[in-house]
C-alpha cells in the first residue's frame, strides 16, 4: 500500500515538489552520471540544452564534466522513447529498448515502408556499420551514409537516419565520443559493457518507480505517455512499486512521488524564491503529457510555438514557469534575457535579482 494521500496543494507547492525531486532544490546530486541516473533518461534532441539540463542538477559542474561523461561513456544518448534522443546511465539503455523499441518500432513501420527499408536493408547496414566501428573505432554519421552508400544503400530523403536509428534500436550501435557538437557512433557492446537484465514486467516496474521518483508528484499517465508504454500496462505495475511511494490526490487526480519529497510538507516545501533558467526541452517542463501545473494553459504556445514539438528555454520562478529568456550577443556583449510572459508585468526587483544568479551560474556553466 501507498502512505497516506495528501490533499489541498496548490499548483505552485506541486511544481516545487517536481524541482526537489528532479534535484532543481537544494544540493542536487553528486556529480554527472548520478545526474542522468536519478533522473532516469533526459530528453537530449538537442545536445546543448541537454548539457545544460544536467549542468543544472550537478552543483558547480561545468560544460567540460559533462562533455567528458558522454567522452568517456559513463552517460550515453540514444533513443529510447517517443522516437526522440535521451540521455541516460549506460547500464540502463539495453533494458529499455527492450521494453519500448517493438512497439516504436511497429509505429514506424508505415514510414519505412516508404523508405523503402526492409529487413534485408536493416542487416546490410548492421554488416557495413559493425565492419566499420569494429575494434573500437568511432564513425561520424556521415562516414556511415558514405560506407551504406558503397554497399548499395540510399541514404538521401532521411532514409540514412531512420538506418541508423533502427541500428540503435536493436542496440547494434549507440552514440559515442564527441566531435564537436556532434557525436560519433560506436558498438553498443563494446561501449557499453555492462547491463542490467530485466524481463518485461520487471522493467516496467523499474521504470515507473524511477520516474515517478525522479519527476513526481506525476500520474499514471504522464508516465504512459513518456515512456510509450501502454496505459494498461503501467496499471499493473503499480502494486509492485506503491509501497516505495506517497500517493497525492490534487484537484481530483492521482499523484504519486517519493517518500523522501513527499516529506518536505511537513515543514513547507521550499523554493518559494528560487528562479531557475531552464534550457529548452527540460524535463521539468517536457516530461509529462499535463504541464498544466507548472506551465499556465494560456501561455503554453509561448513554450512550445505553434505546438510544434520545440521546446523554448523557461524561466521558472517559485515552481511556476512564468516567461522565456534568451541569450542576446556575443563575447563581452553578450547577456542572457528574461521575457516575461506577460509584458505590462516585469520581473520584481527580488526575482529579477535571482534570474540574475541564473544568469550568471548559466555563464560561469559555459565557461567551465
Amino acid at each position: 500500500m501507498a502512505a497516506a494521500v495528501r490533499t489541498r496543494v496548490s499548483n505552485k507547492v506541486m511544481g516545487r515538489l517536481r524541482l526537489a525531486s528532479q534535484g532543481l532544490l537544494g544540493s542536487g546530486f553528486n556529480g554527472v552520471p548520478a545526474a542522468v541516473r536519478a533522473m532516469t533518461a533526459m530528453q537530449a534532441q538537442d545536445l546543448q540544452s541537454a548539457l545544460w539540463a544536467v549542468g543544472l542538477r550537478v552543483p558547480g559542474a561545468g560544460l567540460s564534466d559533462v562533455r567528458r561523461a558522454l567522452d568517456d561513456g559513463s552517460v550515453v544518448r540514444s533513443w529510447p522513447m517517443r522516437g526522440t534522443l535521451h540521455l541516460l546511465a549506460p547500464e540502463d539503455l539495453r533494458w529499455i529498448l527492450d521494453i519500448t523499441t517493438a512497439r516504436l518500432v511497429q509505429g514506424t513501420a508505415g514510414r519505412h515502408r516508404q523508405l523503402e527499408i526492409t529487413g534485408t536493408d536493416v542487416e546490410s547496414c548492421r554488416e557495413v556499420a559493425l565492419g566499420l566501428v569494429d575494434g573500437g573505432r568511432a564513425a561520424s554519421r556521415a562516414e556511415l551514409f558514405g560506407a551504406f552508400e558503397a554497399a548499395g544503400q540510399a541514404t538521401k530523403a532521411q532514409r540514412g537516419i531512420h538506418l541508423l536509428w533502427l541500428l540503435c534500436q536493436s542496440a547494434s550501435l549507440v552514440q559515442g565520443p564527441l566531435d564537436g557538437n556532434q557525436q560519433k557512433f560506436v558498438a553498443f557492446d563494446r561501449w557499453i559493457t555492462s547491463s542490467r537484465d530485466l524481463g518485461r514486467e520487471e522493467g516496467i516496474a523499474e521504470l515507473l518507480l524511477r520516474y515517478l521518483r525522479g519527476h513526481g508528484p506525476a500520474t499514471l499517465r504522464d508516465f504512459a505517455w513518456w515512456s510509450s508504454i501502454p496505459l494498461t500496462e503501467v496499471r499493473r505495475a503499480v502494486p509492485a512499486v506503491s509501497g516505495e511511494l506517497v500517493e497525492l490526490d490534487h484537484d481530483g487526480t492521482r499523484y504519486w512521488l517519493s517518500p523522501e519529497v513527499a516529506a518536505l510538507l511537513d515543514d513547507g516545501v521550499p523554493g518559494q524564491r528560487t528562479v531557475l533558467a531552464l534550457p529548452g526541452f527540460d524535463e521539468f517542463v517536457l516530461g509529462y503529457t499535463d504541464r498544466s501545473i507548472v506551465l499556465p494553459p494560456e501561455h503554453a504556445q509561448k513554450i512550445v510555438p505553434g505546438g510544434n514539438g520545440v521546446f523554448k528555454k523557461a524561466v521558472v520562478a517559485g515552481g511556476k514557469v512564468t516567461g522565456t529568456w534568451a541569450r542576446q550577443g556575443n563575447g563581452r556583449a553578450a547577456a542572457v534575457v528574461p521575457v516575461p510572459f506577460d509584458d505590462t508585468r516585469p520581473l520584481g526587483p527580488a526575482a529579477l535579482a535571482g534570474f540574475r544568479r541564473a544568469a550568471e551560474r548559466y555563464e560561469r556553466f559555459l565557461a567551465s
